[in-house]
């Protein structure tokens, strides 16, 4: 039987330190060595190239801190609701830093194989982000 508590504890203390502290090393702990991240966006990261890209969004956003709202655990699979919020103060994406203060939200589907994520599916609007830092303008329906 799977601890979800246990799993649950980790993933927070994780995401803390990764997305929070830039310590990205502490998902060697939870993602497995053959991790996948699938995205809306641009092809599957592996374990090594997921740490690269919060070190990059941390450089932008060095304030950054990411909230978990909800996590919810059955069997071998987490579904993780969160937000983030940050300020702008290093280029992005080659956007120019605009020293705006932002925020996203978004979902995480992960699946284990023993005590280990090995596959993850995020998906979160970019285009918050691109209206937050005043690049695209998201009208009204």
């Amino acid at each position: 039987m799977t601890d979800n508590t246990a799993r649950r504890e980790l993933i927070v203390k994780v995401w803390d330190a990764a997305w929070d502290r830039g310590e990205v090393d502490a998902f060697d702990t939870l993602l497995g060595p053959h991790y996948q991240r699938h995205g809306t966006h641009g092809p599957a990261q592996d374990r090594e190239t997921f740490k690269a890209s919060i070190l990059s969004t941390r450089a932008a956003f060095p304030d950054l801190k990411t909230t978990i709202d909800d996590i919810i655990l059955e069997d071998d699979r987490a579904a993780i609701r969160w937000h983030s919020a940050g300020t702008h103060t290093g280029a992005f994406l080659g956007i120019p830093t605009t020293g705006k203060r932002v925020q996203v939200s978004g979902a995480t589907f992960a699946r284990f194989d023993g005590d280990g994520i090995v596959e993850e599916f995020v998906t979160w609007d970019p285009r918050a982000l691109l209206s937050a830092l005043g690049i695209i303008t998201v009208g009204q329906d």
